[in-house]
């Protein structure tokens, strides 16, 4: 069989493509939670669809469930955010501030010494380092001419490393305390008011995400909204597991597929360097939490997922997973992806230019 008659092949069977990435899903996740891990409905479909797209699948994750699940998601942490957390959160506001624009400053520094090196161009390494969501900064990217293939890489590249890594540690930290804090009653029989209140919220979140076009809309509004409407009890939020599990699903998947071999293919000389970043961020990140806990007295696992440089989606599903602070961990990480968002042109600009100019002096 020729080159042309297997892509051919795939283009005409994707039924099959789907059963192989359900079926293999299904088995990684059942390693994952015999391993005991943190989040194994999120890593198990995240690196089947790697596995699926570099093997040369040709899947792509529909647009419509994906911002469903990330729905769902923000409705999750919503749940577990009351207004007397909130004050908490905002009396300690300096400090919530400071860690972020730490992140910050640290990926900057990375993306600047990949484009200094000439690993990167200047506006791709600044927007591949950044701490946001991986969608929201491939978009951003790609708006601001940067090459969107290299941020796809090193920003799906870190949101694999970090969930994984963040999975391990939580179950390091945790021991079997996390593994069986709850025996999960998959068929429990759900508040069916409340879950239609809930779904609403979801697929009004998720329509609304599509008609703004902003790629965090669908996690953020769900979670902005779940948290006003719950707190002033207009609504109850409700998520029976099964919803959970299969949203966790679907994000993993969604992520994995984003992966291609001529992506990888077009990053391969930088690869290892770029891994090289990826691993000195986390340790940058790692330290962070580590004075998070010395100085201000926050949970090691809290402190090391709320400075986590991961996607938001991947970390709060850890954190839900684990016993953290999960407003704590969403607050830095929501805080973080909203800074990203406004300074990260700016900062894309000024590296670009001032790595061009050095360029042009030497």
């Amino acid at each position: 069989m020729t080159k042309a008659e297997r892509r051919s092949l795939g283009e005409r069977a994707p039924a099959i493509q789907w059963v192989a990435l359900l079926i293999l899903s299904v088995v990684l996740v059942v390693v994952l939670e015999t391993l005991r891990l943190p989040a194994a409905f999120l890593l198990g479909p995240m690196l089947a669809g790697l596995v699926l797209a570099l093997a040369g699948g040709a899947l792509q994750a529909p647009a419509a469930p994906f911002a469903f699940a990330q729905a769902v998601l923000g409705c999750m942490i919503a749940r577990s955010i009351p207004l007397s957390t909130l004050h908490e959160i905002l009396q300690d506001w300096p400090l919530l501030l400071i860690s972020v624009f730490a992140v910050i400053a640290a990926s900057n520094g990375l993306g600047w010494l990949l484009a200094r090196w000439g690993v990167l161009p200047g506006a791709t390494a600044v927007w591949g380092s950044s701490p946001g969501g991986a969608s929201a900064m491939i978009v951003m990217a790609d708006a601001y001419g940067a090459d969107s293939r290299l941020v796809a890489v090193m920003q799906y590249m870190r949101v694999v490393i970090v969930a994984g890594g963040a999975s391990l540690v939580a179950r390091m930290v945790a021991g079997d305390h996390v593994a069986h804090a709850k025996a999960v009653a998959w068929m429990a029989e759900p508040a069916w008011t409340p879950l239609a209140q809930t779904l609403a919220l979801v697929l009004a979140s998720a329509f609304l995400g599509a008609k703004l076009r902003v790629p965090s809309a669908p996690l953020l509004a769900p979670l902005v909204l779940g948290v006003v409407l719950q707190d002033t009890g207009l609504i109850v939020i409700e998520l029976p597991p099964l919803l959970l599990a299969v949203s966790y699903a679907l994000i993993g998947g969604s992520i994995g597929l984003r992966f291609t071999r001529p992506i990888l293919i077009h990053a391969a000389r930088a690869l290892p360097r770029i891994i090289a970043s990826i691993l000195v961020l986390i340790a940058a990140c790692a330290g962070l939490a580590a004075i998070l806990v010395v100085v201000a007295g926050v949970d090691p696992l809290t402190a090391y997922l709320a400075t986590s440089p991961g996607g938001s989606d991947s970390v709060a599903i850890i954190a839900a997973s684990s016993d953290v602070d999960l407003p704590f961990v969403m607050a830095m990480q929501t805080a973080r992806l909203i800074a990203v968002l406004l300074t990260g042109p700016i900062i894309a600009k000024f590296i670009a230019d001032r790595v061009q100019a050095n360029e042009r002096i030497l």
